[in-house]
C-alpha cells in the first residue's frame, strides 16, 4: 500500500509521478497543495482521478514554494529534502504539460 499520485497528459502519457508510502505523512502535502484531499484514503489514494487547469496547477506551485519558503527549519531532514523534490517536480511536470494542453489529469493511487 501507498500512494502512487501520476500526471498524465490528453495522450494518456504518464507524465508526473509522485510515490509515498502509506506511512508517509507529506503525502498530505501533495494532495493538499493540489486542493485534492477527496482523493485522500488514508494509506493510498482513492483510485479516482481529476483534471486540473493551468490555474489550478499553478496555484498549487506558488502554495508549495510558500510553504517550503516556511519550513526551512525543516528541510535539514533528507526525508523531507527527498519528499520536497519530488513534489516540487510533480507539480512543475503537471504545469508543464497543462500550457501546453490547457491541463493535466491526475490519477490519484
Amino acid at each position: 500500500m501507498g500512494h502512487d499520485i501520476s500526471g498524465y497528459n490528453k495522450a494518456g502519457e504518464e507524465i508526473a509521478y509522485a510515490r509515498f508510502s502509506m506511512g508517509n505523512y507529506n503525502a498530505t502535502i501533495l494532495y493538499n497543495l493540489l486542493d485534492a484531499n477527496k482523493y485522500y484514503a488514508g494509506v493510498s489514494g482513492s483510485g479516482d482521478s481529476s483534471t486540473f487547469s493551468i490555474q489550478q496547477i499553478e496555484k498549487a506551485l506558488s502554495a508549495s514554494k510558500q510553504f517550503y519558503k516556511n519550513s526551512d527549519s525543516l528541510s535539514e531532514s533528507d526525508f523531507l529534502t527527498w519528499d520536497q523534490k519530488q513534489i516540487q517536480n510533480f507539480i512543475q511536470n503537471c504545469l508543464a504539460t497543462a500550457k501546453i494542453e490547457g491541463r493535466v489529469e491526475v490519477y490519484f493511487g
